[in-house]
């Protein structure tokens, strides 16, 4: 069984890779990626969720579909929505250069996988009746061009997230959550109004790189994921770490007293715990469950 890499404190104040955690000894693979104890009496290994394994690509497609749309709904509860700004793509998994989108005018909180929108690389629409954002387009479809592995993407005009972005800087490492975006965050330092045209998406990929996150200076925030899951997750994870960067920046000029940052040795083995794309699936997986049973499952249709 493969060992896991566990990080503990040593006497000096760094870490020491130790690869023996007594908590995880005996986990499989997926636990141990997940952090989770599934050992029984009897014997049994109880797994946490993955990504399921389908029977057919039109299995997965309907899957992701289902995904995209609670992905909308859970941010609307957050009220990541305002006026007709805002979108979620998640690459189709049949026609592999299209992806879905959510309608133009229509609110986040309404979104059913029926009202989705298939859309080519020329921003034609294959399936759907409503016209979709053609910012959306235009961002979305430079994203999922240079970035094979990425299978969604999520942006959204929140308001901590507008509030950062007006400083045009990255994050600091000073919370074991803003080690999820450890060397896989970057800025796009500049404001270009609406970005109707492909040569900014182009340039906002570019700038994205091999990152999960992008800051777009005096905009907002966006994600990318190797699953719905995870992009949706780590834009409402993205979003509240401004939030508290806010506050201790606040906090700090007020009263004086210096904020402590994560060393970047110990930030480097943390991000392996909290910022994989598997722990980014799990966590967005309660608040799936959570808009099932607020919606008795409404959005499925």
């Amino acid at each position: 069984m493969a060992p896991v890499a566990v990080t503990q404190p040593s006497s000096n104040g760094h870490i020491v890779d130790t690869f023996n955690s007594s908590t995880l000894k005996g986990e499989g693979k997926e636990n141990q990626a997940g952090g989770a104890v599934g050992r029984t009496k009897d014997g049994r290994q109880l797994k946490i969720r993955s990504y399921p394994k389908f029977n057919s690509l039109e299995e997965e497609r309907l899957y992701r579909k289902q995904h995209l749309a609670a992905a909308f709904r859970v941010f609307a509860d957050r009220g990541f929505d305002e006026g007709v700004a805002g979108h979620i793509s998640v690459r189709d998994p049949i026609l592999t250069d299209h992806f879905w989108l959510n309608p133009l005018s229509m609110h986040f909180s309404q979104i059913c996988v029926s009202d989705l929108i298939l859309v080519d690389e020329e921003g034609q629409i294959v399936i759907g009746d409503q016209p979709i954002n053609a910012a959306a387009f235009a961002i979305h479809s430079e994203i999922h061009k240079a970035r094979p592995d990425v299978h969604a993407a999520c942006h959204a005009h929140s308001v901590y997230g507008k509030a950062f972005s007006a400083f045009g800087r990255e994050l600091d490492m000073m919370t074991q959550d803003s080690l999820r975006f450890y060397k896989s965050h970057s800025v796009y330092p500049q404001f270009g109004g609406v970005v109707f045209d492909n040569e900014e998406g182009k340039r906002i990929a570019e700038h994205l790189g091999d990152g999960k996150a992008i800051i777009l200076q005096n905009h907002g925030l966006l994600t990318v994921g190797q699953t719905i899951d995870a992009a949706a997750f780590w834009f409402l994870s993205l979003d509240k770490t401004c939030h508290a960067q806010l506050l201790v920046d606040a906090a700090e000029r007020g009263s004086g007293h210096q904020r402590t940052l994560i060393p970047d040795e110990e930030a480097k083995y943390s991000y392996q715990q909290v910022g994989t794309q598997d722990k980014g699936f799990l966590a967005f997986q309660p608040y799936y469950d959570e808009c099932l049973a607020k919606t008795n499952g409404s959005f499925l249709k």
